[in-house]
């Protein structure tokens, strides 16, 4: 689809639906819902070790506390005690196997919830412990897997490296990374009749909350109905994570017949909700003189934690995306998720791309240290369709070597890269503790959910005879942007303003068997079913406006809150409403449903081949940090990013995700530290322990442009590209600014002060 887009539909720059109400707190989440009478609280009861048999659990004194109704346990489960969303069982409740330090054992029910945490931790249990798996070097010793080695080949990696004139090998280990979303996991479930539950989730993906509940309610979908307006984020935390909570207060209300709801307090969210991946890269390359690498053989492993969870997909995202922008002509990249007793990984924002992508970083950076060359001109080197590099990623696709190329080089202009360079090496010969260090990255990112039948969308919209629409589709907001989005396509086709399109909460009720909002795919899905369902409408409104007015329905346009044509040198026009009126007192309907699923994709999981993309899209950043050498403090102080949204629908929401991105890509590298004691209880489970960026966290100086003229070459919603996930990489600038001020390519993550100040000794 190309043309010009309106300034008040797709591509205008227009605020957040929600933005007003954000700042003044009239935004209502789950919790906010008025408390109806009769409705109850719940608690978990978590396990305190992270291994053994449960062999009693002691709710006696709980049960005689004021306002508790029941202790609910596995055998009173109406159904499967199953929570696993990828097919795998995964207990809710240890039944007898406790698998991780969290794990929930029973949930407490009382009048209040006051009352119903201390009830929790009145709940007594016996365990008999067995020996715990909590490191993935030990994992991988005895073998323990939740997800297989997935190979990625191309070639003779092992000839290539015998054969290249230098060879290096490295280790390098990144940390995992807590969600921490302002409004935590919460579910309220109102049991109704014949069986029924509606259930108002903080989810993701509302479609799989309905499949859990109604699995551990033994009961048909249809019997369940999940909504959600609103989250107070996300960044995949409230995928499989959101989907277990709501089937503890769905078991909880069905158990007693009366609403319940479930609401995890930070620390027992924090202890008992997945995380980013942490992984483990051990790598040999070989290379030449000029930078160019021959041949690459690469492990990254992954902890999957106790369960299979949703690491089969950040499996495949990684090894796709561990070459990142570079070619490498022989190689071979395994990737698998190890099984600990910890709390299972799940979906993080970029899905194990970001981890993919910094194995070729580490390589890029360490080859250059070993050749007295830049890393900016070992990647460069090594451009994937540049410079006679071919473009053929090692899995068959191709990227667009031109766009890579001229993002950096936009980027690298922009910047002033040149001058900065100098300047900072000038202040590191004169300071005698302080240094400062420049670092870039460039990104290729891939979009489209690595499970085939999940690239699908449904929407269903209504047009009154007033002229006011109702816009519903599977896509949920969680603060990104996609509800205002998703309406600026509607107004786009009926020409009308934004106030106009009523944004509802999405519900399995009103559009079935949706995909996740995740894998950056939101726009691109509910846009094109919302924009295929506002098609069906207008064409219907056409024909009518077509009979009154003598001509063709082609000839009709909508726009300026009308439709009109032009017949003889004559306008002839009606406003929107006045068509819509016309058109019911004709008879004919004014609702539509929508869908969309997304082409020219495909993958074949044994040969590790295939077009599983349907589109890349690029990036590239320049971050400047200070250091200083005897506290191993930090802080970046500029960061220059260039992002590739084709033609944006809005970009005003898309600069704010690339901002947000990048500063949580810098939390995740930088100061994010999840720790674990040695008997494998989480000991970071609060602000107080946990350290998110803060507002000095954030670049005095943040420029954020959109790459301009480089509309989207395949067929999404009008030419944009995704936005919410890629530029988390860009943060991967920062950690490679810092090599550079302490001299050493020997840096894991995240680089805390304390890692700084030792790669510092290390390299003495």
């Amino acid at each position: 689809m190309d043309g010009t887009l309106p300034r008040k539909g797709a591509g205008a720059a227009l605020r957040h639906d929600s933005a007003l109400k954000h700042t003044t707190g009239e935004a209502r989440y789950a919790d906010d819902i008025p408390e109806v009478p009769g409705m109850l609280h719940a608690a978990l009861v978590l396990s305190d070790l992270p291994h053994g048999t449960l062999t009693a659990l002691d709710i006696a004194a709980a049960r005689a506390m004021p306002g508790v109704i029941a202790v609910i346990g596995p055998r009173e489960i109406p159904g499967k005690n199953d929570i696993g969303p990828a097919g795998k069982e995964e207990p809710l409740f240890a039944d007898p196997i406790v698998e991780f330090a969290g794990m929930p054992l029973a949930i407490v029910v009382a009048d209040t919830r006051d009352q119903a945490l201390r009830a929790a931790q009145a709940v007594k249990a016996a365990i008999a412990p067995l020996e715990p798996v909590l490191s993935i070097e030990r994992a991988l010793e005895l073998g323990q897997d939740v997800v297989p080695p997935q190979t990625i080949r191309r070639g003779d990696p092992a000839a290539a490296i015998a054969a290249a004139p230098r060879r290096l090998s490295a280790e390098l280990r990144a940390g995992g990374q807590e969600h921490f979303y302002l409004e935590g996991q919460v579910a309220l479930a109102t049991p109704g009749e014949d069986g029924e539950m509606q259930v108002v989730s903080s989810t993701q993906h509302p479609s799989e909350v309905q499949h859990i509940v109604s699995r551990v309610l033994g009961c048909d979908y249809n019997r369940v109905t999940v909504t959600c307006r609103r989250m107070g984020g996300g960044f995949g935390g409230k995928e499989s994570n959101a989907s277990w909570v709501g089937a503890a207060a769905a078991i909880a209300a069905r158990v007693i017949g009366r609403p319940v709801k479930l609401r995890l307090p930070r620390r027992v969210d924090m202890t008992a909700t997945g995380k980013r991946h942490p992984f483990l890269y051990r790598w040999t390359a070989g290379f030449d003189e000029t930078g160019r690498i021959l041949g690459l053989d690469a492990l990254m492993a992954a902890d999957g934690g106790w369960s299979l969870d949703m690491s089969g997909g950040v499996v495949f995202r990684a090894v796709t995306h561990a070459v990142n922008c570079c070619d490498v002509p022989d190689l071979a990249i395994t990737c698998q998720a190890v099984k600990t007793n910890t709390v299972s990984n799940t979906a993080f924002r970029g899905f194990g791309g970001p981890q993919g992508a910094l194995l070729m970083e580490d390589v890029v950076h360490r080859v250059a240290a070993a050749l007295g060359k830049s890393p900016e001109d070992v990647r460069a080197r090594n451009f994937l369709g540049v410079g006679g590099n071919p473009d053929e990623l090692p899995y068959g696709q191709r990227v667009e070597g031109d766009l890579l190329e001229r993002t950096w080089a936009e980027a690298k202009s922009g910047s002033d890269w040149d001058r900065r360079r100098a300047a900072i090496d000038a202040f590191n010969a004169s300071h005698p503790t302080l240094r400062r260090g420049l670092g870039s990255m460039v990104l290729a990112f891939g979009i489209s959910f690595g499970l085939r039948h999940l690239n699908q969308a449904g929407a269903l919209l209504h047009v009154y005879f007033d002229g006011s629409i109702r816009l519903n589709h599977g896509g949920t907001e969680m603060g990104q942007g996609l509800f205002v989005k998703i309406a600026q396509v509607v107004c786009d086709v009926f020409g009308v303003d934004l106030e106009r399109v009523a944004i509802t909460a999405t519900s399995t009720a009103e559009v079935p068997n949706t995909a996740p909002t995740a894998a950056s795919t939101g726009s691109d899905l509910n846009g094109w079913a919302a924009h295929n369902a506002a098609m069906t409408i207008r064409g219907r409104m056409a024909e009518v406006a077509a009979q009154k007015w003598g001509i063709a329905p082609e000839a009709v346009i909508f726009a300026d809150n009308r439709a009109w044509a032009e017949r003889a040198g004559a306008n002839r026009w009606l406003d929107f409403g006045e068509l819509a009126k016309l058109c019911f007192t004709e008879r004919v309907s004014l609702s539509a449903t929508g869908f969309y699923r997304t082409p020219d994709i495909h993958w074949d999981p044994v040969a590790m081949r295939g077009h599983p993309f349907f589109y890349f899209t690029y990036g590239a950043a320049i971050a400047e940090v200070i250091v200083d050498t005897l506290t191993g403090e930090h802080r970046c102080l500029r960061a220059d990013l260039l992002q590739d949204c084709g033609r944006s629908l809005n970009p005003a929401v898309d600069k704010g995700q690339i901002e947000g991105a990048f500063v949580q890509g810098v939390g995740w590298l930088t100061c994010e530290e999840l720790w674990w004691d040695a008997q494998g209880r989480l000991r970071t489970v609060g602000p107080s322990t946990y350290k998110i960026p803060g507002s000095r966290d954030v670049p005095p100086v943040l420029n954020v442009r959109l790459l301009e003229g480089s509309a989207a070459r395949v067929d999404t919603i009008f030419r944009s590209k995704a936005v919410g996930e890629p530029p988390l990489l860009l943060a991967t600038s920062v950690w490679n600014a810092l090599k550079d001020a302490i001299g050493t390519a020997d840096l894991d993550l995240p680089a805390t002060p304390e890692r700084v100040l030792m790669a510092l000794r290390r390299k003495r």
